[in-house]
C-alpha cells in the first residue's frame, strides 16, 4: 500500500481556509465527504476529533495527522492539505502545523492504518519533502512528489 495509491487530486486541498485545528479536521472530513469516500460524514468527523481530544496528533516539524477508526467508511481513506499561515495542532515542538495528512480507517483494518501512519511518518521525516510540499502549486505537483519520494526511499 502506497500513499499514492489512496490520494488523488481531489482528496488534496493546497490551500486549507481554516485556521484553527478543529476546523482544519472538519474542512478535510468535507474533502471526503464531497468525494463520496465516507458512509457517515458525521462518525467520522466524531471519531477524528475524540482521537484528537486523547492526545494530540500534531508529531511536529510542521506535520499533523489526523486519524480515527470507525464505521463510518468502508476502506482506509486519506486526505491532505496545506496551511499556509500554519495551525496550533499542539504539536510536541510546539510548532505551527502546515502540513495536514487525516486518515481514516475501519475498525478491522488494523493493519493498514498503521502501515499508512509508519509510512506518512517516514516520508514527512525528510525536510527537503517537507518543504517540496509546502511549495507546491496544485494537487497534482503533491501526488507527482508523494509518489516519486515513496519510489525513492520506501520498500513495498
Amino acid at each position: 500500500m502506497r500513499l499514492s495509491e489512496i490520494l488523488s487530486e481531489e482528496l488534496i486541498s493546497i490551500s486549507l481556509q481554516q485556521t484553527e485545528k478543529i476546523s482544519i479536521i472538519h474542512e478535510l472530513v468535507d474533502i471526503l465527504d464531497r468525494a463520496k469516500k465516507l458512509k457517515d460524514r458525521d462518525a467520522v468527523l466524531e471519531a477524528v476529533l475524540k482521537r484528537e481530544d486523547i492526545m494530540s496528533t500534531g508529531m511536529g516539524d510542521g506535520v499533523a495527522i489526523p486519524h480515527a477508526k470507525t464505521k463510518g467508511v468502508d476502506d482506509l481513506v486519506a486526505a491532505f492539505g496545506i496551511s499556509r499561515k500554519g495551525v496550533d495542532f499542539q504539536s510536541i515542538d510546539q510548532q505551527p502545523v502546515k502540513l495536514v495528512f487525516l486518515m481514516v480507517s475501519p475498525p478491522e483494518q488494523t493493519g493498514p492504518h498503521l502501515k499508512a501512519l509508519s509510512r506518512i511518518s517516514r516520508l514527512m521525516h525528510r525536510k527537503s519533502f517537507r518543504d517540496l510540499l509546502t511549495q507546491a502549486k496544485s494537487s497534482a505537483q503533491i501526488i507527482d512528489a508523494i509518489t516519486q519520494e515513496e519510489q525513492q526511499y520506501l520498500s513495498q
